[in-house]
């Protein structure tokens, strides 16, 4: 066998897409993921697809990840938080941690994390 042999690894969107919620998640002031319009659909699809084959279905709905031509990773996540919480801190906060939990957990550098907020909840009594 060659010294020189190389094996790459690639981790495939749905993957990352899974890493990146639960990473979002688990941000203090985020309430849930929030799929939107697009997002039900694709989340239709994957879970028919899923339940199909018998495989459990991994939590990435509000979650798109999209590799560029050039291979770099960008992360678009879609939330609801919660009203007790500063808003842009809360975003920014999430696109910390879910940069760096992909890249730990998977080597992967992601090259943008977009947040966008769909809505913010009252506080729970």
């Amino acid at each position: 066998m060659n010294g020189g042999s190389h094996c790459e690894i690639v981790i495939e969107p749905p993957v990352l897409a899974a890493i990146s919620a639960r990473a979002a998640l688990a941000t203090p002031g985020v309430v849930r993921l929030e799929p939107g319009i697009r997002g039900l659909v694709s989340t239709l699809v994957r879970v028919g697809k899923q339940r199909w084959a018998g495989a459990d279905s991994a939590p990435i709905e509000g979650v798109l990840v999209r590799r560029d031509e050039d291979g770099a990773v960008r992360v678009r996540v879609n939330l609801v938080l919660s009203a007790d919480r500063q808003v842009a801190a809360v975003g920014y906060a999430v696109q910390q941690e879910v940069s760096r939990v992909v890249c730990e957990q998977t080597g992967v550098t992601v090259a943008e994390v977009s947040v966008s907020v769909h809505d913010v909840e009252p506080e729970s009594a």
